[in-house]
């Protein structure tokens, strides 16, 4: 008989990679679900919840069955002429045949046939006992295991003094035990050397017995929590320390610093939290806030406070393992541990400020870059020379570049060249050598300390923003520049020698770098042609590279549309705008909102679908003049046709022309009744040559009018 319970699975091992271990509880939890569901052991409307501790990946599925319903299952035998002899009689091949799967002579009459390519087959109906949960386990803990997200596999050995490869086993970290209970009952299964039963174990200081014995799979969290003292979902441990965090810092009227991955970090760390809350000494705040919360965050995984201000201050909130009655020793452990990081930090601070800025711009023609790009000093007098060419072009712009008063295109350029020329020179400080993720953020300081001139010090701050998805953006004009600069050196120069992404590998952050481009263009409108840009980057390689322009557009448009979408847009939006392959990337989002906006106009539908008749009317007519005389307009329907295109595109144009893209689209869908009956009253392709040769124009320039906004024919279902 056939019984459903819940189901839990525990495997339980030694300190897990806690960076990986949310993915790794995930991924146990979903593919063991996943392989029962296929099973027939579990159903779609069976709940999964996953459980991941330090020390332990386990999953709760409810509604298991002990077995699967058996299926009926149609083999095909061999073909009827090997199968049957002339008279009919079976053959001893298909005797055989049967006998190997059960059956004998007396099922022949009910073998179906059944062509199967050319020839015609005999197939055997029956029905297959649905697998045990036994075995069904023991497939979905298989599949589990060898699906798991692991960064990096070890081996061990099961027993000591075995021979190094006969008793070897290849897992995340070594495992010590195996929990299999469906309902109240064990599930004899194996894995990793290891039997299942009942019994696991809680904290190894603060468990109120070990083992632990699990009574029923429902019970699991409970009892680990009673009597380990340990909080086994992910979940729930990260919403505990989440919760004591913000506790502790509003009885002190601060505010933790908000880090997810630092919290998922923590999370797979302790297996029963306790914030405790530290201080160190007010003078290490004289050194760069930046550099005490990543020491804080980075080397000993504590959650820097700031106040009401956002400033930081000198507390500090831990996430202990233990909650002893007094934990003052826990307390000044910590306090002892960071103090040393923190001076290590104030003193390369104070040696850095030493020298100036300027007096390491030689050491960067030491350290080199790219072996076949050179040095870190070429490379800025690349970015000086690509921000030269990007503020000229700023100054030719047709549309007005808006800077501060005084700031003129001189005054900026020689801002640009100053701050390019000294951006990378903190890679030398002691500070960036210690923490290499403060680049930029130390050059800002150290140029701030030696007082240069304003702005300059802000633009080498942000001239590597944005630095990640949802990134600020340079603050000012010439950290705009700069920042553009910079990555335009690295996409055209590393492009220009083939050093490609490729895959998941993208070792130089070539898409990042994209992005940010993409970004600085778009949201701040600059009046830049993405294009023109690439070519004035090229002449300050000299001849170390070949033209990469069209790779990197291509690479470009690919990014953007992932962007795009990432932001909400749909594939068929997104296609009609970059269809048109717009230069001007600070247009593209008002291409976007004005592509919606037809979408949704009642006309939309008709006109896409007519615009795309007109494209294939059009490609199969290439170098159809686009010029219409009126008198060849013979048709009533074409000539209805002319007329409103007469009033409407003039219309349309001229939104077009002031940038009101949704008004110009809106403006053409009055052509929709005209374009209608043009099609269902006019012969485009005319015996008469000259008719033809008109319609077409009269098409062509209907084509171009409603396109240039975008390629309307991408909305056409």
């Amino acid at each position: 008989m056939t019984t459903t319970a819940n189901l839990l699975v525990e495997l339980f091992v030694e300190e897990l990679p806690p960076k990986a271990l949310k993915k790794l509880g995930e991924s146990f939890a979903h593919v063991l679900a996943d392989s029962l569901r296929a099973q027939g052991l579990a159903s779609e409307h069976s709940a999964v919840t996953p459980f991941a501790s330090p020390r332990r990946l386990a999953a709760h599925v409810s509604a298991v069955h002990s077995a699967a319903p058996d299926k009926a299952v149609s083999q095909k035998l061999m073909p009827v002429t090997v199968a049957l002899a002339a008279d009919g009689t079976p053959t001893p091949a298909l005797l055989k045949k049967l006998a190997s799967l059960g059956a004998d002579a007396s099922v022949v009459p009910q073998l179906k046939r059944q062509m199967d390519g050319k020839a015609e087959a005999l197939f055997y109906d029956s029905m297959a006992p649905g697998a045990t949960l036994a075995q069904g386990l023991q497939k979905a803990l298989d599949d589990a295991i060898a699906k798991l997200p692991i960064p990096k596999v070890m081996s061990y050995q099961l027993e000591t003094g075995a021979q190094p490869g006969w008793n070897s086993v290849h897992f995340v970290r070594p495992a010590h035990g195996l929990v299999a209970l469906h309902g109240a009952e064990v599930v004899p299964v194996s894995a990793l050397g290891l039997s299942s039963g009942r019994e696991t174990h809680g904290h190894r200081f603060e468990a109120s017995m070990d083992p632990v014995v699990l009574q029923h799979a429902d019970r699991y969290a409970e009892q680990l929590l009673e009597q380990g003292a340990v909080i086994a979902s992910f979940a729930q441990r990260r919403g505990e320390i989440a919760r004591q965090l913000q506790h502790a810092a509003s009885q002190q009227g601060l505010t933790p610093i908000d880090d997810d991955a630092l919290l998922d970090e923590v999370t797979a760390l302790v297996e029963r939290p306790n914030v405790l809350l530290c201080r160190f000494e007010p003078e290490f705040l004289e050194v760069p806030p930046e550099c005490l919360i990543l020491t804080m965050k980075a080397n000993q995984k504590y959650f820097p406070l700031l106040d009401a201000a956002g400033k930081l201050t000198n507390q500090f909130l831990i996430v202990s393992n233990i909650s002893p009655a007094d934990p003052s020793a826990v307390i000044g452990g910590n306090e002892r541990v960071v103090r040393p990081r923190l001076a290590d930090a104030k003193f390369f601070f104070d040696q850095d400020r030493k020298r100036t800025l300027q007096s390491r711009v030689e050491g960067l023609s030491k350290v080199v870059y790219h072996n076949k790009l050179g040095t870190q000093g070429e490379r800025a007098e690349r970015v000086r020379a690509i921000g030269h060419a990007i503020v000229n072009r700023l100054s030719m712009a047709t549309l007005p570049f808006t800077v501060e008063a005084q700031d003129e295109f001189a005054v900026l350029d020689s801002k640009v060249q100053q701050a390019a020329l000294l951006a990378k020179t903190d890679l030398l400080t002691d500070m960036v050598g210690e923490f290499p993720e403060l680049q930029g953020v130390m050059g800002g300081y150290y140029a701030r300390h030696e007082g240069l001139r304003d702005g300059v010090a802000i633009a080498i701050e942000d001239h590597y923003k944005p630095r990640f998805a949802g990134d600020a953006l340079p603050r000012n004009h010439t950290g705009t520049v700069l920042a553009l600069a910079d990555k335009l050196e690295t996409l055209v120069g590393l492009f220009g020698i083939g050093q490609l992404h490729t895959g998941d590998k993208d070792p130089f952050a070539l898409r990042r770098h994209a992005l940010g481009v993409i970004r600085i263009l778009t949201e701040k409108n600059l009046p830049l042609d993405l294009p023109a840009l690439l070519q004035a980057a090229l002449p300050a390689f000299g001849d170390l590279l070949t033209d990469p322009s069209e790779a990197l557009l291509g690479f470009f448009a690919d990014r953007l549309a992932v962007s795009l979408r990432d932001q909400g847009y749909s594939a068929q939006e997104v296609e009609a705008v970059l269809a048109l392959a717009p230069t001007r990337l600070g247009d593209v989002p008002r291409r976007l909102e004005a592509v919606r906006a037809f979408a949704a106009l009642p006309e939309a539908p008709a006109l896409a679908a007519a615009n795309k008749r007109v494209g294939n009317i059009l490609k199969k007519s290439l170098g159809a003049d686009a010029h219409v005389n009126p008198a060849l307009l013979k048709e009533p329907a074409e000539q209805a046709l002319h007329a409103a295109m007469q009033q409407v595109v003039p219309a349309a144009d001229a939104q077009f022309a002031a940038g009101d893209h949704t008004g110009s689209l809106q403006t053409l869908a009055a052509l929709r009744a005209p374009v209608d009956a043009f099609f269902d009253g006019v012969m485009v392709n005319a015996e008469e040559a000259d008719l033809r040769l008109n319609r077409l124009g009269l098409l062509a320039q209907l084509h171009a009018a409603m396109n240039r906004v975008a390629d309307l024919s991408k909305l056409a279902s």
